[in-house]
């Protein structure tokens, strides 16, 4: 195995190991939203064996900079302040009522905004959209289907960022953008056969369309989505103030 100079194999080194995966994280290296080569990729760079590489990234999941999913590796997370309990999103919702969240993403990539968007974001009708489809589990059933537009000069790096592993609130502070409030609407629609099929129900049964536009601090439009939810599935409480 090959060692690196980073690593004083005289001292303990999986200490040694936490604070190099920590200045990449500090500097730059190792982006929010992306994740860190593996354990045995790692093991095999500084030629220490695979447990003590898991010692030095647990200590830093511990601290809240590194996030374990399974099946896919560790992602850096950007030290941010979870303080949006108002504007929270799907995930944070279903944690809130001891459920388990879980996201599919069906569609993802980048469309022209034209007419109806450039209007919504005062962008133009060339400029570009990132656009997310996908489908929300709770206690690995399937109870939203939802749609996401999001100007792409506000997240140019989209691609690089794993939708299903951060929610679109950690990707907005990944890149400075704070939510501060959002305008939404009800209806009740009928999907089509095959989105109707993905929530496990008949295109004849209706389903709530929650319609919200999210602004930042500035009033600008930041976000646009369609959320279409099983109402035999979900109730809501809605808050009156004088």
């Amino acid at each position: 195995m090959k060692k690196s100079a980073e690593i004083d194999y005289q001292s303990s080194i999986y200490l040694q190991l936490r604070e190099v995966v920590r200045n990449k994280i500090e500097e730059g290296e190792y982006l929010p939203g992306t994740a860190i080569p593996s354990e045995n990729a790692l093991a095999d760079m500084y030629g220490i064996n695979r447990l003590t590489v898991r010692n030095a990234i647990d200590e830093l999941v511990n601290e809240g900079l590194l996030k374990r999913v399974q099946g896919k590796g560790v992602y850096v997370l950007a030290p941010i302040e979870r303080d949006l309990e108002v504007l929270g999103g799907f995930s944070q919702t279903m944690y809130d009522k001891n459920l388990q969240p879980k996201t599919k993403i069906l569609q993802r990539g980048q469309r022209k905004a034209g007419s109806k968007y450039a209007e919504m974001f005062k962008i133009n009708e060339e400029d570009d959209l990132y656009y997310i489809k996908r489908l929300d589990y709770a206690n690995g059933e399937a109870i939203a289907l939802q749609e996401i537009f999001v100007p792409y000069n506000l997240v140019p790096k989209m691609e690089g960022i794993d939708p299903s592993v951060f929610s679109m609130f950690e990707i907005y502070k990944f890149y400075g953008i704070n939510p501060v409030r959002a305008w939404q609407t009800l209806d009740l629609v009928s999907l089509t056969q095959a989105d109707a099929r993905l929530l496990d129900i008949t295109k004849d049964q209706t389903v709530f369309l929650f319609s919200c536009i999210t602004y930042d601090e500035s009033e600008n439009v930041i976000e646009y989505s369609r959320s279409y939810t099983r109402g035999d599935k979900c109730n809501f409480t809605v808050h009156f103030h004088k």
